[in-house]
């Protein structure tokens, strides 16, 4: 079964161009059902029905996993079996007419332009590292880009004096986005204070270095948002997405369209982005609940 899931893997890889995050995701979610199917004695994907693949999602649900995690898997393991049916190597679909655990849609956390001032204040810039952080807090604030997006940034792809940057989203899908005036300042200190005093090798392309002088990781992001969360002293969970929630948001809210927020977000449908006019909406419910004298 690993020599097939290697095969699907190549194939996503080769023809539809997808994401190093996204074919991880297949990866670690075939590899976690055929361990399952083969606890229940199935070492033959061609004898496996619906039965099985619902077995496994009752699996995942006892274990406490959420609907968007069966929702993800069943999605893998239909893309898996239509891949293996399309190749010959199974006779029969088995996943055909199942039906995705319907998704109860969360709004996402965002934060005030207060908050996101705090937030963004907490760097201490006399250090080279509190540069670097302050620049990539600036950066996410000021495109909303995935950190992903954030951590692959070369030198070249940020052009200061025109004020953009280029970056490479879901399926390798180039997008140029504005930056404003102080993502542009903070970013320029960075490179001319901050990132020569982190540099250690020759030749390092990456925009953002951590203390080895090497690029720095999505978990090593992880690790300096919640440092500056915690010195907010914030009520709210602060993740590294959240600065791109409160971008799109903060963008709605001042009049920006939302076709130009779906692509400054690199969103394939514009369905995504629309979840953020429901967050505008619910936070104008606030305000006047709060604000108005017979609210």
């Amino acid at each position: 079964m690993n020599e097939l899931i290697t095969q699907f893997i190549h194939y996503l890889t080769v023809e539809r161009g997808l994401a190093k995050n996204t074919l991880e995701s297949y990866q670690r979610d075939l590899h976690a059902y055929c361990a399952y199917l083969e606890r229940e004695n199935f070492t033959n994907l061609n004898e496996t029905n619906r039965m099985q693949i619902m077995g496994y999602l009752l699996h995942l649900q006892e274990q406490g996993r959420a609907t968007a995690t069966l929702s993800r898997n069943l999605a893998s393991i239909r893309a898996f079996y239509q891949f293996l049916l399309r190749e010959k190597f199974i006779d029969k679909d088995p996943s055909v007419n199942l039906e995705s655990p319907k998704i109860e849609k969360k709004l996402p956390q965002v934060l005030s332009v207060t908050e996101v001032e705090t937030l963004l204040n907490g760097p201490d810039t006399r250090l080279p590292s509190g540069l670097r952080d302050k620049a990539m807090l600036e950066l996410l604030y000021a495109t909303g880009i995935r950190v992903s997006e954030l951590v692959s940034l070369n030198l070249s792809d940020v052009n200061l004096n025109m004020g953009f940057i280029k970056c490479f989203g879901k399926g390798s899908k180039e997008r140029i986005i504005p930056l404003g005036r102080l993502a542009i300042a903070d970013v320029s200190r960075y490179l001319e204070r901050g990132r020569p005093m982190l540099k250690k090798r020759g030749q390092e392309e990456a925009l953002f270095l951590n203390h080895h002088g090497r690029r720095l990781s999505r978990q090593g992001f992880w690790k300096i948002i919640k440092k500056y969360a915690q010195l907010a002293n914030s009520h709210k969970e602060i993740t590294p997405h959240t600065l791109r929630h409160s971008f799109a948001t903060h963008l709605l809210e001042n009049g920006a369209d939302l076709r130009s927020v779906q692509e400054m977000l690199g969103h394939a449908d514009i369905s995504t982005t629309q979840i953020y006019t429901h967050v505008t909406r619910s936070r104008l419910k606030e305000v006047y609940a709060k604000a108005h004298p017979r609210a």
